[in-house]
């Protein structure tokens, strides 16, 4: 009655409803915070009196600095003014704040953080962005506000109680635990645990949007809410890259062209890179020392290092290419800016992707846009809606092992350039249906059932 009295408050003196974003980390840059800068630029122009809030954990940064970080990153600029209300204990939500029972700390650290913003400021629909579904019940019952969801990633999923009841040493499941069938017993039984409460709390919002089929699967199985679910692909940046003509290679270089097989990701432990590396090695071993053979190849490992862990992993890397003797053919390229970035994937012949269960795959799109045949890991996004037949017509490549990412990779380069042309051409023409428009128009199609709720 008490944070409900703040809202009917605050209406009589605003006169119009508020629509407010839970977003602890909008400074970010990344492709979550597109999705968030996206939607409010899609909203703020359908629902002209309608005000927005962002809720953020960022210190130090002004909310005009914010904009401006937006509109630098992802040449996104609101039509009009949001209020940014501060949140103080953002390292409730954080990782490190919780060496053991992560999950169940996380998400119990994001209640208390969600309480700081309710209390802070109650809206009339609350949309958490960022996937903190233990939120929307606060929302929900205290806050007495309409509730909707972005998931790009389930908290818990069914691979994940997969991993470890069959004693798989993955990386959410530690060596001592994978060893041990006892402990394997009991972690089990804790994300059995944490799957039901997450479904409870997830249950809760009025509206459901998730990022892939991937994703939407996982949310079904343990939110069991259908008739609000639906998938809304994230907005992707592919028009820096479609804006490149394609070549013929033919016409340019011949069959002396260098071969670069690129890799974007940041350098985490679930993005592969050693699976990579190893493939890459198989893929020289396959090939002579003659013309077009391995000396006209290069994997080139583009992305970022977030922290002391990522530059040890690096080094670590490195190492690996030494041992198995292609440091000559390999590039390191960290934290490089986007117009090298954009150079490197449209010089390409192979956009490389190595992650198990990737739940989207925005890198892998960028390739397709920047005209690079993909090699993607044949799970998750990029086998159930990235790359898939378009029109009948091939769009890239899958696989699951090194064996079959050598193979892979030899096929391609085995094409001829017109054939190589026509997929690039192909790929193109296929990620359209990730673009902002078609984001826009799928998350506003989404909100309309409650956005129409909210009282004039």
């Amino acid at each position: 009655m008490w944070l409900q009295g703040h809202r009917k408050t605050r209406r009589a003196q605003d006169d119009g409803p508020a629509v407010a974003f839970f977003h602890p980390y909008c400074n970010a840059g990344g492709g979550g915070e597109r999705v968030l800068w996206c939607s409010l630029r899609a909203l703020m122009h359908r629902y002209p009196g309608v005000s927005f809030v962002v809720y953020t954990g960022d210190q130090g940064v002004t909310g005009e600095q914010i904009l401006e970080g937006a509109r630098q990153r992802f040449n996104i600029t609101l039509p009009r003014s949001v209020t940014f209300v501060f949140l103080r204990h953002r390292v409730l939500v954080e990782a490190s704040s919780y060496p053991h029972f992560t999950l169940l700390g996380q998400s119990a650290g994001s209640m208390f953080l969600g309480w700081e913003a309710l209390t802070a400021f109650v809206p009339d629909l609350y949309v958490d962005s960022m996937g903190y579904a233990f939120t929307l019940p606060i929302f929900r019952y205290l806050g007495g506000c309409k509730v909707a969801s972005y998931v790009h990633y389930p908290t818990v999923s069914t691979d994940m109680l997969s991993v470890v009841r069959e004693r798989n040493p993955r990386f959410n499941n530690v060596d001592f635990i994978s060893r041990n069938p006892i402990l394997s017993a009991l972690k089990v039984v804790y994300y059995c645990c944490f799957a039901l409460l997450y479904g409870l709390a997830g249950s809760c919002s009025d509206v459901i949007m998730v990022n892939s089929t991937w994703t939407l699967g996982h949310i079904l199985a343990l939110w069991r809410s259908p008739s609000r679910t639906s998938i809304v692909y994230p907005p992707c940046d592919i028009r820096a890259f479609l804006d490149v003509p394609l070549e013929d290679e033919d016409e340019m270089e011949g069959d002396r062209k260098r071969h670069s097989i690129v890799s974007v990701g940041q350098f985490r432990p679930e993005k592969d890179h050693q699976l990579q590396i190893r493939a890459f090695r198989k893929l020289l071993d396959r090939k002579g020392d003659g013309p077009g053979g391995r000396e006209s190849l290069r994997l080139v490992l583009i992305g970022g290092c977030r922290n002391q862990e990522d530059e040890e992993r690096v080094l670590m890397l490195r190492g690996l290419c030494q041992e198995l003797g292609i440091a000559d053919h390999v590039e390191f390229k960290l934290n490089i800016p986007f117009e090298e970035l954009k150079r490197e994937l449209v010089d390409a012949t192979i956009g490389l992707h190595t992650m198990w269960n990737e739940h989207f795959g925005i890198g892998v799109v960028e390739c397709m846009a920047a005209g690079t045949i993909v090699l993607a890991h044949k799970s998750g996004g990029p086998k159930l809606d990235i790359v898939v037949p378009y029109e009948g017509r091939q769009t890239g490549f899958l696989a699951d092992s090194e064996d079959s990412y050598a193979a892979a990779m030899e096929t391609i380069l085995s094409l001829s350039p017109a054939a190589r042309l026509e997929m690039r051409r192909n790929a193109r023409d296929s990620v359209e249906r990730f673009s902002d428009q078609e984001f826009e128009s799928c998350f506003l199609a989404a909100m309309e059932p409650l956005m129409g709720t909210l009282e004039r």
